[in-house]
């Protein structure tokens, strides 16, 4: 995992996803999800170029069913975009890198 991304639980998601002062992108994933993983490593890539922009963290759902539940989670992978403390956007399922930074620069101004 790349130094610009930070897991969260359900212990620390309040403060670090909702108490944010910049948009959070979190990167829902289980260990078994095979397209979880490419999604993962685009992160990783793309972090850097967004840090001024918005934080990229991962929440493992298998360990953390609580925030999983509150939000509806329910495929993996899902990324969802959160600003002042309200899920704005969401994807579910394989995405491109390219499909993956269109997505965001139509989210992040």
């Amino acid at each position: 995992m790349s130094e610009h991304v930070i897991s969260v639980t359900d212990d620390n998601f309040t403060n670090e996803v909702l108490e944010s002062d910049i948009p959070v992108l979190v990167d829902y994933w289980d260990e078994w999800c095979m397209p979880c993983k490419p999604i993962a490593e685009m992160l990783d890539e793309i972090a850097e170029d967004y840090l001024d922009k918005i934080k990229i963290v991962k929440l493992n759902s298998g360990k953390n069913p609580n925030i999983t539940s509150k939000y509806g989670v329910r495929g993996f992978p899902t990324l969802m975009l959160f600003v002042n403390e309200e899920a704005i956007a969401s994807r579910v399922g394989a995405i491109s890198k390219p499909q993956l930074t269109a997505w965001l620069a139509s989210l992040i101004a």
